[in-house]
Formats: C-alpha cells, sequence, structure tokens
C-alpha cells in the first residue's frame, strides 16, 4: 500500500467507526472507544449514533492541535509566533511544514470517516434502527464530509473528491477535481444535510438543520467569488443564497448572541445559546485524540497551565492590534485605549485582570494579571480558548488534555455573512437590515453603533476582530481571493508582523498602552502572491501520489 493509500485509506480503515456498547446520552462526557465495525453492529439507535459521535472530535484531532492557529491565524496574520512555527508566520509554508501535512491528513481521515460511516450505515442498519436516527445519522456524515472539503478546496486548491474508500484500494488512478466542481459537490452535500437534520440537536452538540443552513450562508458567501474567476465582482445568485440562509438561521434557529463576548471563552461554554456547531471534546484522561489539545501550546506559561503552557512567544502581531477601535498610530508607534471588549477576551495585555483564571506566583497563588515584563519586546498572549488550570474548570484540566469545545460557527458570523452579502458588489450600503445585524455584533462587544455606511473593509475588519485566534482570518483572505486576489495579496503584504514593546500607563489596571516596534527585529513583513498564496500539496503526497501532479478535472464530468 501506498504512503498516499496510508493517508486516505489505511488511516481510515484503522478504528474505522465507532463501536459502543451502550450509547447514552452522556456519548460526549464518556466518548465510546474505537474499534472495527462489523456487520452485527448497527443494529439499534445507540449503535448508529454511535457510529457517528467521533465525526465531533477524533477525527479533527490533528486539525485542532496546532495546525488550525498556524494556517487559520499565523498565515492570516493576526497572530505570530516570534521563534517557532516561522514557515506559517512568514508566509513561506512549504511541503513539508509539520501543520500543511497534519492539516491534510486530518481533512482526509474526516472525509474517510465519514464515507464508512454512510456506507455501513446504508448496508449495515438494522430493522431496530429508526428511520429518523438512519436519515439524522447519514445527514451528519454528509455535513462533516462537507466541511472537511471547504477546508481542503480553500488551503490546497484541486484536490481529488472521494466518495468511497474502498473503492480507492482498486483504483490507483484518482487525480484532483477543479475548485469549482469541489464547491459544487459540498454545496450539494450541504443542502442534503440540511434537509434531513432535526431542527434541535438529537442530543447535546449534535448538529442540526441550522448548523447545514449556516454552513450554506458560508459556502454561498464564498462560492459567490469562486463563480467569478477573479474578476472583481461576485456572483449575484449566489449572494442572494447566502442572504437567504443566513436570514434563516436568524430567524427560525432560536440561536441568540450570548451577551458579554468574554463569557464565549469563559469556562464552562460549551454548546451555549450562540453556537452553530462546534467540535466536542471531552476531558479524557488515559485517551488520546477525542480532548482538547490546543491551548497547552496557547497559554502563555505553566504558571497559568498544567504541565504545559508552551504559548511564551505567540501573540497578536502589530496589524492585529492596529484593527481595535482606540488604537492609534503615533509618530513613534501606536497609543491609546479600546471600548472593544474583544481585545482583552483574545489577547492579554500587561496589566490585564483574568479573574477566572489563577496564576502561580512565588509563594503562592493569585487571580491572573499578565506581567509587564521586557525591555524593547514583549508579547501580547493568547486568552482565548485559554480557561486556566484544573482548579478553575472544576478539574477538568490536565497536560494537553482539556475538555472545552472548538467553536466551528457561531451566529455572529451569520450577522456578519447576510451583512456582506447584501453589500455585494456596491461600493456600499445602508441596507437598515444589514446595518442592524452588523451592529449586533459591534455594539456586543462595548463600542457603539457604527453610523457610516458599511463597506466590503469594514465587515472584514470586524470580522478579523470578532475571529481573531478562532481560525477564520486565512479563510477569510481566501475568500476574498477568489474574485480579488490584489486586495487579498495587499492585506497580507502591507501587514506588520515583527516584534514590538508593550507599555502600559500604570501597573496594575492601566487604562492605556503605548506599542513602540522592536529596532533589531527584521522579519515583520510577507510578500503574497499568486505563486504562494495557496498552500502546496504535502511533499509526502506527491512523492507517491503522481497523479496529484495531473492537470485538475470536473468532477461532475468524470
Amino acid at each position: 500500500m501506498t504512503h498516499t493509500k496510508r493517508i486516505y485509506i489505511g488511516t481510515l480503515l484503522i478504528g474505522t467507526l465507532i463501536a459502543s456498547a451502550g450509547c447514552s446520552n452522556s456519548f460526549l462526557e464518556k466518548p465510546p472507544t474505537d474499534a472495527i465495525v462489523d456487520a452485527n453492529f448497527y443494529k439499534t439507535d445507540d449503535q448508529v449514533l454511535a457510529a457517528t459521535a467521533l465525526l465531533y472530535s477524533k477525527v479533527w484531532f490533528d486539525y485542532n492541535d496546532k495546525a488550525s492557529y498556524n494556517l487559520g491565524d499565523f498565515r492570516a496574520g493576526t497572530a505570530f509566533s516570534a521563534w517557532n512555527d516561522r514557515g506559517n508566520v512568514l508566509f513561506n509554508t512549504t511541503g513539508d511544514t509539520p501543520e500543511n501535512g497534519t492539516a491534510w491528513r486530518s481533512f482526509f481521515i474526516v472525509v474517510g470517516q465519514s464515507n464508512l460511516a454512510i456506507q455501513n450505515i446504508m448496508k449495515y442498519a438494522g430493522d431496530g434502527v429508526s428511520a429518523d436516527v438512519k436519515r439524522i445519522a447519514l445527514a451528519e456524515a454528509r455535513f462533516m464530509r462537507a466541511l472537511a472539503y471547504r477546508f481542503l478546496v480553500m488551503n490546497w486548491g484541486a484536490v481529488p473528491i472521494i466518495e468511497n474508500n474502498i473503492t480507492l484500494l482498486a483504483d490507483t488512478t484518482a487525480q484532483r477535481n477543479t475548485p469549482e466542481s469541489v464547491w459544487r459537490f459540498i454545496t450539494n452535500e450541504m443542502r442534503a444535510a440540511a434537509e434531513d437534520l432535526p431542527e434541535t440537536p438529537l442530543r447535546p452538540g449534535r448538529l442540526t438543520k441550522w448548523s447545514a443552513e449556516g454552513m450554506l450562508a458560508r459556502f454561498y458567501l464564498t462560492r459567490a467569488g469562486v463563480a467569478s474567476g477573479g474578476s472583481g465582482t461576485r456572483d449575484q445568485v449566489f449572494l442572494d443564497s447566502a442572504k437567504y440562509y443566513a436570514e434563516r438561521v436568524i430567524n427560525l434557529s432560536g440561536a441568540s448572541l450570548l451577551n458579554s463576548y468574554a463569557d464565549l471563552f469563559l469556562y464552562p461554554y460549551d454548546n451555549n445559546a450562540e453556537s452553530l456547531f462546534s467540535l466536542q471534546w471531552t476531558y479524557s484522561p488515559g485517551a488520546w485524540g477525542t480532548q482538547n489539545s490546543t491551548p497547552a501550546y496557547l497559554a502563555y506559561s505553566g504558571d497559568i497551565a498544567n504541565g504545559d503552557g508552551w504559548g511564551g512567544d505567540k501573540g497578536a502581531t502589530w496589524w492585529m492590534i492596529s484593527m481595535y477601535d482606540g488604537i492609534k498610530a503615533t509618530e513613534e508607534g501606536m497609543e491609546g485605549r479600546t471600548l472593544d471588549q474583544r481585545l482583552k477576551a483574545t489577547f492579554m495585555l500587561p496589566g490585564s485582570h483574568y479573574a477566572e483564571i489563577t496564576q502561580s506566583i512565588p509563594g503562592g497563588k493569585q487571580e491572573l494579571i499578565f506581567p509587564f515584563t521586557g525591555t524593547d519586546n514583549n508579547f501580547l498572549s493568547v486568552k482565548k480558548y485559554v480557561t486556566g488550570k484544573a482548579e478553575d474548570v472544576g478539574g477538568q484540566a490536565a497536560s494537553q488534555n482539556y475538555g472545552h469545545d472548538t467553536y466551528m460557527q457561531r451566529l455572529a458570523e451569520i450577522y456578519l455573512i447576510y451583512a456582506e452579502a447584501v453589500l455585494g458588489n456596491q461600493a456600499s450600503t445602508t441596507d437598515p437590515t444589514a446595518v442592524e445585524y452588523f451592529n449586533k455584533v459591534r455594539m456586543r462587544s462595548g463600542l457603539p453603533a457604527f453610523e457610516d455606511p458599511l463597506t466590503l473593509d469594514v465587515i472584514l475588519k470586524e470580522r478579523f476582530v470578532e475571529f481573531a485566534m478562532e481560525g477564520m482570518a486565512w479563510y477569510d483572505l481566501v475568500s476574498l481571493h477568489y474574485y480579488n486576489p490584489q486586495k487579498a495579496y495587499d492585506i497580507l503584504n502591507t501587514q506588520d508582523r515583527g516584534l514590538f514593546f508593550t507599555v502600559p500607563n500604570q501597573m496594575p489596571s492601566p487604562t492605556s498602552w503605548t506599542f513602540t516596534k522592536t529596532t533589531w527585529f527584521t522579519e515583520r513583513n510577507i510578500t503574497a502572491n499568486s505563486g504562494n498564496f495557496l498552500l502546496p500539496i504535502p511533499t509526502a503526497e506527491l512523492s507517491q501520489a503522481p497523479n496529484l501532479r495531473k492537470p485538475a478535472v470536473d468532477y461532475f464530468n468524470n
């Protein structure tokens, strides 16, 4: 078996689907164990639901672990690492960059597990399985497969669509499919999922019709650019579809914004009213792959962690800080303060106080006050998804083992999708509903209503701030690149990704900060262009699968 078949197939056949002797409503608390599935499985509703349970966690693990922020934030310029992950920070990701390979592998594992779930449910589901559960489980698998392909096509462009991993064992001719046909495929899949998923979750954290329709709003907004072929304008039919699905989710789903932005990331926040779909992680001592490991790499120090805390050189970029209202440019750098509560909830500035996190200090402990360190550089460390020590989360944390979920889509995005779909190809809009929805997101953060006409730059800025460190910014830039590549390059090439020094006006409880660039640090800017914008297919895949080098073909014409 070739290496590529191992990626597509071998990894997917080991522990193919999830077997559990007794899956109950607590499946998120005690994830079922892996087992090879045979014809004796799929005889009850519980067994069928167990078969799709790990599509919510384990198959996404390698992506969530470190690739999510390396691709979604480091490449986008919202955050950086000064000494590690430099290939992604400096926008020269190669076929050998670790996160490139792990993300590719993870997404194809999602595809393969989803394929096998579909095939086995169709083949083995017995009379003891209700028609509703069978329909919902198949829709869950189609949703996950479509979402994985959304990540694949946006990172690597043309990729092979695989619907049956078993037939691939005897077929070595599979080649890439055109981005346009991949987008058509995943939109069709998500529409089918939306038809068959329930309006309320079958069990806590499970997908609903509104999860799928929210993704359709996202898909159509992006696909409007794909259809334009880089012409600078977007396809109006797809913009209208994005608006249609966004409006349905806003008005019919029952989802609502949390009153406080910070509450989105305060333990326990899983499956809250704003979440449309989250990866479902569990604190799982003795197990691996069903827990959330990402906080281990984001927490700035072991002083606030659990034997990990390896994110000391990670933090907001200079460009990202400039996005927050109230931070103003000066002759020396930047200075000011912001009313935007999203800054404190996303990045830590010197003197910021976090009552929910315990900090070890010489001789004892205290509520976290982010320290003021350094003389000509320091880091505005990551706060989002960092929940602290085990004692801060009811004992549910250990080294590289956290139980809180990862957002894949929140209602806030749907409001901004609606606003952007209404804006469409116009230079600006004063549409009252679009402005209202935009301001629901903005004003939740503590900022006053935006009273000028909405423009694309305004909406993009709001998205960058709202979703920083949620692995979103890169995909916003890819969506832009589909129809206006030069604008995407201009955003990236004008960013500053270098070291800087942040000084509070007082310690503790500062009311403002000054920001000064570190003069001796030279790797501040990147060069993005058509030659390096998309990720290269991992080297190991190309060496073992020469068909990946062939021109892409339309999936629906082959």
